[in-house]
């Protein structure tokens, strides 16, 4: 029985997503892929003209999913540090597909400037919009100081708690240093040193 027409689209995306992860953008074989997706090159043109489309149309698959996820983390029902705590917590269970999606961002990013320049407008459209928004809120009730420069803050976000839980992922859930929490005290732990630090609270020397 032949296979709906409506059905190309997502297989096409599926046997894209193989091959760039396999051979990147560049190497990947478009032969390939419709022979994978079970159709024909001239489809794929058909759906994605280019193969930098079809490219961001497999980012888009999975980072379309997880943004709805991080808009519902990030809403203004709890304070900032929860969000974010939130936020961190997301990040340390990123799915294999959205794992692999992240790699093949990286490396394409690194490889392309044309194909950096067009994921980073799409970036600023999702998760830098929903950051942005989370800092000022964190301004707004008093938890970010106001002289701080919300882009600062958001890139501390990013190092403090995003950047650990991605490596932790990608190192299968341990992290490769020791004196490390496991479980939900990893992120609460990453969002109060976001925003209290590591020093000690020192008393003032009497004169």
């Amino acid at each position: 029985m032949p296979r709906p027409r409506s059905d190309i689209r997502p297989r096409v995306l599926e046997a894209a997503r193989t091959q760039f992860l396999a051979d990147g953008v560049e190497g990947a074989s478009l032969r390939k892929i419709a022979r994978a997706a079970h159709t024909s090159i001239g489809m794929i043109y058909y759906y994605f003209p280019t193969k930098d489309e079809l490219f961001l149309a497999v980012v888009e698959e999975h980072y379309g999913k997880l943004l709805e996820d991080l808009a519902t983390v990030l809403k203004p029902d709890a304070p900032f540090e929860k969000r974010i705590e939130r936020l961190y917590q997301r990040a340390g269970n990123l799915s294999q597909a959205e794992l692999d999606t992240f790699k093949l961002v990286i490396r394409e990013a690194l490889l392309s400037t044309d194909r950096l320049g067009a994921l980073i407008e799409r970036f600023k459209r999702g998760h830098l919009a929903l950051l942005a928004q989370t800092v000022a809120d964190g301004m707004a009730e008093g938890s970010i100081a106001p002289t701080r420069y919300p882009g600062v803050v958001i890139m501390s976000v990013m190092a403090v708690g995003l950047a650990p839980q991605l490596v932790r992922r990608i190192a299968g859930g341990s992290f490769p240093v020791p004196g490390v929490p496991d479980g939900q005290e990893l992120p609460h732990e990453l969002a109060h040193v976001l925003l209290h630090g590591v020093g000690t609270q020192r008393k003032p020397e009497s004169s």
